[in-house]
């Protein structure tokens, strides 16, 4: 009975537009059974196949693969270029606003509007005293976490 051997791999990128794109790449084989016997020669021709594959899924996703007309489309491992994304009104490179830090998400907004108006609190004025900021969307995830829980104290300490 021969030895079946299947190898892929997938990769999925960013592209120029904030849009990305994707590639998938399988091999299935049959190989001898000795291979089965020796496992360093074993090892050694998975590693060859996956490096065949990789190579195969740098390809087809810089235009190799004929899958486009026009030039070649650039592979930007996940990067964005500088503009805005509309994502909470902050432009975002790598990932990262400017400065290097990430903008609260919706959902902490959200969360923050809702504990404010459950308790009475006037957001502005809290997020003004506690992080200069006058708006949710202002705030860094990092910040916007930690007003959560400021924001849950404070209102649990004026409740108990």
């Amino acid at each position: 009975m021969p030895l079946k051997l299947n190898v892929g791999a997938s990769r999925k990128v960013t592209d120029h537009n904030y849009g990305s794109r994707g590639a998938s790449v399988n091999l299935e084989l049959e190989l001898d059974t000795t291979l089965a016997s020796d496992p360093s020669k074993l090892q050694e021709k998975i590693r060859h196949l996956f490096g065949l594959v990789r190579v195969s899924l740098a390809e087809e996703l810089n235009g190799g693969g004929k899958g486009h007309s026009g030039g070649p489309m650039p592979v930007n491992n996940g990067h964005h270029t500088p503009g805005n994304n509309g994502l909470n009104g902050h432009s975002r490179q790598n990932g990262e606003r400017q400065g290097g830090l990430l903008p609260a998400t919706a959902n902490q907004c959200k969360a923050l509007h809702a504990i404010a108006r459950t308790n009475g609190v006037v957001l502005a004025d809290f997020l003004r005293e506690h992080f200069q900021r006058g708006r949710p969307d202002d705030l860094t995830i990092k910040q916007a976490s930690q007003a959560i829980d400021e924001l849950k104290s404070a209102c649990a300490a004026i409740a108990g």
